[in-house]
């Protein structure tokens, strides 16, 4: 592949696949970011990034942290960066099902991503990428009849943080299943991060910024597990891609394996 330019910020950069990310746009030529939580393992992830010869700058972020946010914006903002990708990849996926656990999962998978992605939205360079690392568990077809009524056609996005707020409340008060809503928290996450992404899409049209969803696949990390179909590397692909697409490239799209795939 031909040299890219530009700056891309990864969000969990220290592991898996969000580091894997960071190697192959750094090899394509680009300046990366690489934000993590944890500052130890986001130093020690690029220092190995740097021996590889490659431009890799580590940024503390927790995206649950509207502070953490800010400081970031702030700091890139001081340092006059502009944005040619940003890859939403931080994502958790936890044991169990409760309102612990969909909290947990809800603040970093759906509202982490929006509101990080609000705050960089002004550091955006023209023709930018936005990344969703989004899931196969985020498909409509996932969903019951009442549940996908909700997200499909995209209500605005006052009513789609209502209805994951819902969510939680529905599953607070032991309501979720008489309300259609499935009995996982990782799945509604994503199927609000790919709603998400297609109102952020149409929304930025104007501004020429491309915004999509990727499906990485079964991958193996400390998420996926060993028993995952694909490494890394091929999981890394498509992100990739998406994240370096021309100013022509598709905006508003759910891919795997660089094709697109419904919603």
């Amino acid at each position: 592949m031909a040299k890219v330019t530009g700056t891309a910020l990864v969000t969990g950069g220290n592991r898996g696949l969000g580091l894997e990310v960071c190697r192959q746009l750094g090899r394509l030529g680009m300046k990366v970011l690489l934000a993590a939580r944890d500052i130890a393992a986001g130093a020690e992830a690029t220092s190995a990034l740097h021996a590889e010869g490659l431009e890799v700058t580590f940024e503390p972020l927790d995206v649950t942290s509207q502070e953490s946010i800010a400081n970031l914006a702030d700091r890139l903002e001081r340092q006059g960066t502009r944005l040619s990708a940003l890859v939403n990849n931080a994502g958790i996926a936890l044991d169990g099902f409760n309102a612990d656990v969909v909290e947990r999962t809800l603040a970093v998978n759906f509202f982490g991503v929006m509101h990080l992605t609000r705050r960089l939205l002004p550091l955006m360079a023209e023709h930018g990428r936005i990344v969703m690392v989004s899931s196969g568990m985020g498909e409509l077809r996932g969903l019951s009849p009442t549940a996908r009524r909700r997200f499909d056609p995209p209500p605005s996005q006052e009513e789609l943080v209502a209805h994951v707020r819902a969510f939680l409340e529905d599953v607070r008060s032991d309501q979720y299943t008489e309300k259609g809503w499935p009995g996982s928290a990782y799945r509604v996450s994503k199927v609000g991060l790919n709603t998400l992404t297609r109102l952020l899409a149409e929304e930025l049209k104007a501004r020429h910024l491309l915004v999509n969803a990727v499906c990485p696949g079964w991958v193996r990390t400390r998420m996926g597990g060993a028993g995952a179909s694909r490494g890394v590397e091929e999981g890394a692909d498509t992100l990739v891609w998406a994240a370096t697409l021309p100013p022509d490239g598709p905006t508003g799209g759910f891919f795997r394996d660089r094709r697109a795939i419904p919603w």
